[in-house]
């Protein structure tokens, strides 16, 4: 009789604080690089009113799993999550489902770990005031994990949905004070130029097809996190904040399949490939991340299925120690 964990969003958050689940990404991006991974690059169903991906990957030693994951722009209208899904924990000897995770809250913690595991291998260490552009889940977990790696004195936010916004303002403190990590000073940015003054570290979580600020406001030696954008002709990020900065990337062969920010600048030139970085590369290779303090860095991600199995072993295993989640029995 097969035994099969429930775990909500909750239950993950409880099992998987934000600085193990910066730790899991590292070592899921290192195993990337490293080339210790089974993981084809995602499906992609066009289903009309959105996009559904199915992913999955096995990294030996750390676990084995499978994720269906849906990003419907249209449900922020209806107050329904934009991004929806679910991940699949798999025993890695026999293959059978051994737990299945909320993915629509997993997909938002893990991917803003990613930035915090960028922030903490390419932020000046000084950095201390942040720009959030966005005000949905993934914005709220970019905040939570740059908290989690630098303390943070400022956060100054800029987002088109005001009733977001207000939310995002009134419930961070509380979030980032129960992750135990720094609770900066949240303030709403005018504008988006507004957003970029003076801040040394800015994340874009938004659901943009354009830019979403002029490159040329991005102050010197500040690093940058982008994850909304996943596709070749959307971008969030102009041709010349990418032409500023040295570009560091989840995995090559999936940001040239679809990080639109980075391919679109490249045909710009702006960029080149050859010059990117896997960020499992800076884990494995500290020497390869910040070279000064003046440097723009740019860490774009466009979400690996490494990262849900690394983020998903280590939710798992601390449900178990912790007994959290629910248990079914399958005949």
């Amino acid at each position: 009789m097969a035994r099969l964990l429930f775990l909500g969003a909750s239950d993950l958050r409880a099992a998987l604080p934000m600085p193990d689940a910066v730790a899991a990404m590292k070592q899921a991006f290192a195993a990337v690089s490293a080339g210790q991974t089974s993981m084809p690059l995602r499906g992609v169903i066009d289903a009309g009113a959105g996009t559904t991906l199915v992913m999955g990957a096995a990294l030996p030693g750390v676990g084995l799993a499978s994720k269906t994951v849906s990003v419907f722009p249209g449900n922020a209208a209806r107050g329904r999550p934009v991004v929806s899904g679910l991940v699949t924990v798999l025993d890695p000897d026999t293959g059978e489902p051994v737990a299945v995770c909320d993915g629509t809250f997993l997909t938002a913690w893990r991917t803003g770990a990613a930035s915090g595991a960028a922030t903490d291998l390419l932020a000046r260490p000084d950095a201390r005031r942040a720009a959030v552009f966005g005000s949905g889940a993934q914005a709220r977990t970019q905040l939570l994990a740059i908290a989690a790696t630098r303390p943070l004195e400022r956060a100054r936010v800029w987002s088109l949905d005001a009733p977001g916004l207000d939310r995002f303002l009134a419930e961070m403190p509380a979030e980032l004070a129960a992750e135990g990590g720094a609770v900066p000073a949240l303030e709403a940015a005018e504008s988006a130029a507004h957003a970029l003054d003076g801040a040394e570290i800015v994340c874009t979580a938004t659901t943009a097809s354009r830019p979403v600020f002029d490159g040329a406001l991005l102050e010197p030696g500040c690093h940058l996190n982008a994850v909304g954008a996943y596709t070749l002709d959307t971008r969030e990020i102009d041709a010349v904040a990418v032409g500023r900065s040295r570009v560091v990337v989840d995995q090559l062969e999936a940001a040239c399949e679809e990080a639109g920010d980075l391919v679109l600048a490249e045909q710009e030139g702006a960029t080149a490939r050859a010059a990117w970085t896997e960020l499992g590369a800076v884990v494995r290779d500290p020497a390869l991340g910040r070279r000064d303090p003046g440097e723009i860095t740019f860490f774009k991600s466009v979400g690996l299925a490494a990262q849900d199995v690394a983020a998903a072993a280590r939710a798992v295993a601390g449900a178990r120690e912790r007994g959290l989640g629910q248990t079914l029995e399958l005949t």
